[in-house]
């Protein structure tokens, strides 16, 4: 929950272990992690407070909720009056604290700080256990790696801190003495979903110096400048696109690219405008969470003029895993080991990627070191299934990624063995990699690509963009009564096919790896829905299920 990190170390302090838990999640997993952790107290907000008193006859440990709006909601007000816990505000446990003083009791370093809960892409999510040592042994890496944070800086934070990357990026700042001030996704930008129109949004009135981004947002930043230099045409899109080229020239290394004075020159009247979607002031960005496409790496680090420094990391690895370098103008690749972390790649034959491979060896990325967490929550057979101690005594991760390793020694995300799926003649397809390369559509929200064994083809499922889509639809003078009924008309399903195709031959995919059919969805994915995580990454499954009888018509068509 947004602003809760001085209730982190308020509970570190006196070594009383947290447990995170997504808002989304549904009610049988909330429930599940909440009594799975014999949980007594709940720090949470009105809306969270709703759904709490909804399922208050489920919860088996809860004694006390602390609220930190200053509403609180009537259904949870009866539940307190009914005896079954007790609802208090943030200033009561201030007034509390002030009255009370209590000494420290500080954790040792193997001791517990966090049970944070994933959020569950198949079935009920896992408690990952992470001690003291783990949450310091990341934070003090990165604080190595990037040495020019101090007490001037912003840093603008909009994940909730039921996120490993957002834990790790609000202490390494918070340890740097700078600012911290809270977003939402949905209110990041000036038009962003949830900015009611002629106000700003989050990034405009903070003007943040640092930020933490998952490439959701990222892509989602890139479209929004774009489709604005489009729209404009004319004198703008030449200049934007003739500087744009210019910088690219001379990041290649083209003796004719953008330097100097000329820089100066293209940043103060192109660029600059476009710094302005985030505040003007960032200098330094940090992008984890899930795989960041090379193009939208190149984009933003031109535009912004900032540096996009890429990193690795799972819930289970405490975030650490690799970071990349400032001054690395390379993009696709992940960087090095940071200082806590051990990184091999292990052969996985039945995907094809060896360490034998040429030119670089390839395999499963396997983390290890201080960074490693304890295991999963009360579940000790799937603890033993991917964490393993080698005969060191050191401690493996088997993440289930596919990596490479550069030359250099920076690894490169390539697939994940969960996304691979074998079709009807043997052929293997990567998911997450045609999706990656698809929804760089202008037409394309979200997608979510589906195969099975049983078939030859795949088939897709398109969240639309709705601007892009309808701007289109003007153009061509196509009427309907809402965006539903334009994403059910055969000439935008044409449309959008032909956009798929075209990205697909860009990114050189497969003729099988081309969805066959596609069903066009007009409602958005958000970590509401539960259809993705907070990270905005798809839950595969949770898609599959709530969208089951349109994959099945896609297959039966």
């Amino acid at each position: 929950m947004q602003g809760s990190l001085s209730f982190y170390q308020g509970c570190f302090r006196r070594n009383v272990s947290v447990v995170t838990i997504y808002a989304s999640l549904g009610e049988e997993a909330l429930c599940y992690s909440l009594n799975e952790t014999e949980v007594t107290a709940v720090i949470c907000g009105a809306k969270e407070l709703k759904k709490l008193a909804e399922v208050s006859g489920q919860l088996e440990t809860v004694k006390y909720i602390i609220c930190m709006d200053d509403e609180t909601p009537s259904s949870a007000s009866s539940v307190a009056q009914s005896g079954r816990w007790r609802v208090v505000s943030v200033a009561d446990v201030e007034k509390l604290g002030r009255e009370n003083p209590v000494d420290a009791a500080l954790p040792l370093s193997e001791d517990v700080a966090v049970i944070m809960y994933t959020s569950g892409s198949t079935g009920l999510p896992k408690g990952v256990m992470m001690t003291h040592g783990n949450v310091l042994a990341v934070v003090s890496s990165v604080r190595t790696i990037v040495t020019g944070l101090e007490d001037k800086d912003v840093y603008l934070a909009y994940l909730p801190l039921a996120h490993i990357l957002e834990i790790a990026a609000e202490n390494v700042v918070a340890g740097a003495g700078s600012a911290i001030g809270y977003g939402t996704p949905m209110t990041l930008t000036d038009t962003s979903n949830k900015i009611k129109r002629g106000t700003k949004g989050d990034a405009t009135v903070l003007r943040p110096t640092v930020m933490a981004a998952v490439p959701a947002i990222l892509d989602r930043v890139r479209d929004g400048v774009q489709k604005k230099v489009d729209a404009k045409g004319g004198l703008t899109k030449k200049l934007f696109d003739f500087a744009y080229a210019r910088r690219i020239s001379a990041i290649n290394g083209s003796w004719f690219g953008a330097r100097g004075i000329e820089l100066l020159l293209w940043n103060f009247l192109v660029f600059r405008k476009v710094r302005a979607v985030l505040g003007g002031r960032i200098r330094f960005l940090l992008s984890g969470g899930a795989p960041l496409s090379g193009d939208t790496q190149r984009f933003i680090n031109i535009c912004l003029g900032a540096p996009i420094c890429q990193g690795y990391g799972l819930t289970e690895t405490c975030a650490g895993g690799t970071f990349s370098e400032f001054d690395d103008p390379s993009v696709g690749r992940v960087g090095n080991p940071v200082p806590c972390s051990y990184i091999k790649l292990i052969d996985w034959p039945e995907g094809g990627y060896l360490i034998s491979n040429s030119p670089m060896p390839r395999g499963e990325i396997v983390i290890g070191g201080p960074n490693v967490t304890l295991g999963y929550f009360k579940n000790e057979a799937k603890t033993k299934e991917v964490y393993k101690v080698d005969e060191r005594g050191m401690r493996w991760f088997y993440t289930g990624d596919i990596g490479q390793f550069h030359a250099d020694g920076c690894l490169e995300i390539i697939d994940r063995k969960k996304d691979i799926v074998k079709l009807q003649h043997g052929e293997y397809i990567s998911l997450g990699k045609v999706e990656a390369a698809l929804v760089v559509s202008p037409y394309v929200e979200n997608i979510m690509l589906d195969a099975d064994p049983f078939h030859s083809y795949c088939v897709a499922l398109v969240v639309a963009a709705q601007p892009a889509l309808e701007e289109w639809a003007s153009k061509k003078g196509i009427a309907y009564t809402d965006f539903a009924e334009l994403c059910e008309k055969e000439d935008t399903i044409k449309e959008l096919q032909a956009s798929l195709l075209k990205a697909a031959k860009a990114a050189r995919l497969e003729k099988l790896e081309i969805p066959t059919k596609i069903k066009l969805l007009s409602d958005p994915w958000t970590p509401e829905t539960g259809l993705v995580t907070a990270a905005l990454k798809l839950k595969r499954e949770a898609v599959r299920k709530a969208f089951f009888e349109e994959l099945s018509k896609l297959y039966e068509s």
